[in-house]
Formats: structure tokens, C-alpha cells, sequence
């Protein structure tokens, strides 16, 4: 058996799901092309009958990249599939991922059928094309016995990886490892193809059960960036590589290039909005602090005392992560192509001139604040722009709010009072907007620490019912709370 893991991201795809973690095609082939310079072997671009912008996105990243295989999901339904070849017509290495569910959850409640017939419906998926993965949905709460049929058969049509996910998160290590085993023990023809593993977090369990996956037989891992997904989320794949690396008597290997695992891992944070946690395995920014005095009087002596992993090896360099207002245009430049992004031009000179203002407001800039200000430029094209705010507030006062907004090139003015300075700005905003909204959820985060750092706020406005998320980063938190509302508004106003 092969000692050689592949890597299968599904950061694109699965991550994309998550509520307000949506992006457009040109921010879907940013991060493609950052899937492809740190070495994963399979993008799994998106479900392209599920929405034009979809389908899109999976031609657009079938150009923009040229060795890893792109992947595209499709239901056990012939025309997704058609609809997915189509999509995948300019991949250099295309490949069709179709299945169906196979727990007697999903055949009786989903399907309303028999086991005889999704057998059926599996094996006729499978023949329609040439290179294609299949997956058996909820696998983790599959029969073993009735799974290994199912496998068996599909494999016979000509399947060439085999999917065993933990749609739900359920399994324990143990019975997901036995799982694999007992599929490599008693399917006719599985040494002929590549098993895959795709487990959920549900439980907290989703890297042990990919690792056990793979140490029983499993070649290829199913994972995203940071962890990202439904629910829970699903396997981190920095957790994976940074396993077996760290695990060399295994002897099994990724072709991943590690150290652009921290860039990776804040470029999708930010692109999606999705914070992640300080104590984050491999990627949080308490994954390498030491408080303890014990602690730092050991790590100080030998780092490996305290830490596993050299904060190196996937890509934190202490001397290379704050810049200052008397870092130049070419730092700044540099420090974007680290984290895996390229500006040039007027795109970076606008970006230099928000970096110069933010390092006038911060004495220190960090990776994340790179990130927000390479962003900004996006918020440009939006039809609504705040023009200007001005807020007055106190103990003992009404707070009002005076804010000027500029929709499609035309001015407007509006004030209003409010419960603290954030209300009376928000429902200023209102007064202009005249749509009927509400705010459902309202997050505030420090993207560092300290009194003079880059505020994030995240938002939920709901309108007709629907969530629609917003973003954004300022130093000055009232601000950055009126701009996240109406990021929020330009999704559904346009």
C-alpha cells in the first residue's frame, strides 16, 4: 500500500456552506490558486447545477489552475452529471464527484426506498462517466455488510476513489478505523482504487476519525482549511498534515507544503468572515503562546520541551509578521504575496495608502490587518457606501448619529437618536434605506488586543425573512458596525 495521502479540499465546496462564509468567483479562484501553491491534489470547486454563480465559479477555477485535479459534486441524477462535465470542460484533470446515501436513515426518510434500489441508482451514476469519485452518503451509519455491497458494485462500474464520509459526525475513532478495515477486508477489487475519508465535527472527532481512516487503509483525506464547514465543521486540514508529519514512524505523507498553511488559513478567515478561534490547533494564535512560567522557562531552554511542531514549519516567522508606517510599499508587497495574495498597480496603491492610515491610528500592523485592507478595495464596487458618520454619545446624554450614505454616485442624509452610538447610527442608516430590517445576531471582535486595535463586526440582518451576513474591520468599532450593516444591505439591496 502506497504511503502517499492525498489531499482533497473541500474549502470551495463544503466550507462555502456555512451561513455568511459565501464568495464570488473572483475570490473563489484567489483562493484556488492558494490550494494550488500549497500543494493539494484535489479542489472540490463547487455543486454546479445548484446555481449559476456555482457552475461559474467551477469553469472560472478550471482555467485559473493547472495541476491539481478539479472536482465537482453532483448528485446521483444525470443531470448534474451532465451539468457537472460541462462545468469541468477546461480542467486540465476533471473528475465527477457523485453518490447517494446509503444508511437506512437516508434510504427510508430521504429516499422513501429500498436498499435493492439505491444500489441501483449508485451503479447507474457511476457508468455515466469516465473518472469519477463516489461517495456513500452517511457511510458512518452504514451497514457495514450492505456498505461493502454498494462499494463493491460501484467500483465493478468503474469508480475510481471511493468516498467513505461521516456525514453527521457519529462515528468513534475505533468504529470508523474498523469501518475502512473491514471494507479493504471484504470488497472485491478495492486494492484497484483510492479509499477517501470525509468526516464532520459534530462530535469533535473529525481529524482523529480521518487519521484512523487513513492509518487503516485510507489514501486519501477530505478536509478544509481552518476546519471550515457545515455545522460543526469538518476535518482541519492543517490538523492532518501537521499529524503525519509529526508522526514520521506512520510513514505516511502529504505533498503539502506546510508553511503556507498560516497564510492559507488567514486568507480564508478573512475572506469568509469566519474568525478562527485563538486555540485553534496549528493555526489559532495561542497555538504557540506560552503563559505559564514553567512553560516559557522550558520552551526558552528547548522548544521542543513545550512544542511539538516548529511555529516554522507552517509558516509563522516571528520577524516578518508586524509592520509599521515606516514599512515601505515593497514590504507591504511582500508581505501580501506571503499571505498568497498578488496587487499590483492601482490595486496596491490603494492598498498602500489604507496601510499607511491604519499604521498612523496602530503603532503595530499584523497579518490580519493586511488581510482586512487588501479587502477593502472589494467594498469599492458596492452600490452603497458610507460617505461619512459622525456620532455623539455619553453618559447621561442621547446618543445621535449623523450619517451620510452615497447609493450608486447620488448623496443622502439622515440623523436619528438611539439606545448607544451603534442604535442611533443603524437607525440613521434606516431612515435612508426605508427597508424593513432587522438585526438578528451582532459579533464583536478584536483582531489582536489592546484599546487601539482593528475592531471586527460581524452581522446578521434579516429582510423578507431572509439572513443576509455583513462585515467589516475598523478601528473605530461604531464605524465598523455601521459598515457591516450595510455590507449586509448591498446583498439585498441593488
Amino acid at each position: 500500500m502506497s504511503d502517499r495521502l492525498f489531499i482533497f479540499d473541500t474549502t470551495l465546496r463544503d466550507g462555502e456552506q456555512v451561513p455568511g462564509c459565501q464568495l464570488n468567483t473572483v475570490e473563489k479562484i484567489e483562493v484556488a490558486k492558494a490550494l494550488e501553491a500549497l500543494g493539494v491534489d484535489v479542489i472540490e470547486a463547487g455543486f454546479p447545477v445548484s446555481s449559476p454563480g456555482d457552475f461559474n465559479s467551477v469553469v472560472e477555477i478550471s482555467k485559473a489552475v493547472t495541476w491539481p485535479t478539479i472536482c465537482a459534486l453532483t448528485r446521483a441524477v444525470e443531470n448534474d452529471i451532465r451539468v457537472a462535465a460541462e462545468a469541468l470542460k477546461y480542467a486540465k484533470h476533471p473528475r465527477i464527484h457523485t453518490g447517494i446515501g446509503t444508511s437506512d436513515y437516508h434510504i427510508k426518510y430521504k429516499f422513501n426506498s429500498t436498499r435493492d434500489d439505491i444500489l441501483e441508482r449508485a451503479v447507474g451514476a457511476v457508468a455515466f462517466v469516465e473518472d469519477v469519485q463516489f461517495y456513500a452518503e452517511d457511510a458512518g451509519r452504514t451497514d457495514n455488510e450492505y456498505l461493502a455491497r454498494v462499494v463493491e458494485a460501484v467500483i465493478r462500474a468503474g469508480a475510481t476513489v471511493i468516498n467513505i464520509p461521516d456525514t453527521t459526525g457519529y462515528c468513534l475513532p475505533s468504529e470508523f478505523g474498523a469501518k475502512i478495515k473491514y471494507l479493504i477486508d471484504n470488497v472485491e477489487g478495492i486494492d484497484k482504487v483510492v479509499i477517501a475519508t470525509h468526516c464532520h465535527n459534530d462530535l469533535g472527532m473529525a481529524t482523529a476519525n480521518t487519521v484512523t481512516g487513513v492509518v487503516n487503509g485510507a489514501r486519501q483525506a477530505e478536509v478544509t482549511i481552518n476546519g471550515i464547514g457545515e455545522r460543526a465543521g469538518n476535518t482541519s486540514l492543517e490538523e492532518v498534515v501537521m499529524t503525519f508529519r509529526s508522526h514520521k514512524d506512520l510513514g505516511i505523507d502529504t505533498n503539502i507544503n506546510a508553511t503556507r498553511i498560516t497564510g492559507i488559513s488567514r486568507m480564508v478567515s478573512s475572506l469568509m468572515n469566519m474568525p478562527v478561534q485563538p486555540n485553534k490547533a496549528i493555526v489559532g494564535r495561542n497555538a504557540f503562546a506560552h503563559s505559564s512560567g514553567i512553560h516559557q522557562d522550558g520552551v526558552l531552554k528547548n522548544r521542543e520541551s513545550y512544542e511539538i511542531i516548529d511555529p516554522k514549519d507552517v509558516g509563522i516567522d516571528e520577524n516578518s509578521i508586524v509592520l509599521t508606517a515606516r514599512s515601505g510599499r515593497a514590504a507591504l508587497k511582500h508581505r501580501l504575496h506571503v499571505l498568497g495574495i498578488e496587487l499590483s498597480g492601482a490595486d496596491l496603491d490603494k492598498a498602500y495608502e489604507a496601510f499607511l492610515k491604519l499604521a498612523d491610528r496602530k503603532k503595530e500592523i499584523n497579518d490580519d490587518d493586511v488581510l482586512m485592507i487588501a479587502g477593502a478595495h472589494r467594498k469599492a464596487l458596492n452600490r452603497i457606501k458610507l460617505d461619512f458618520l459622525q456620532v455623539t454619545s455619553g453618559v447621561g446624554v442621547h446618543s445621535v448619529a449623523s450619517v451620510g450614505l452615497d447609493i450608486a454616485g447620488e448623496k443622502f442624509e439622515a440623523c436619528a437618536s438611539g439606545n448607544g452610538p451603534v442604535d442611533a447610527a443603524i437607525s440613521a442608516i434606516k431612515i435612508i434605506i426605508r427597508r424593513k430590517m432587522l438585526v438578528k445576531e451582532f459579533l464583536i471582535q478584536a483582531i489582536n488586543k489592546g484599546s487601539n486595535d482593528v475592531g471586527k463586526v460581524h452581522m446578521t440582518v434579516e429582510h423578507d425573512g431572509v439572513p443576509y451576513y455583513g462585515f467589516s474591520a475598523n478601528t473605530d468599532i461604531v464605524a465598523a458596525s455601521a459598515e457591516a450593516f450595510i455590507d449586509a444591505i448591498n446583498k439585498f439591496v441593488r
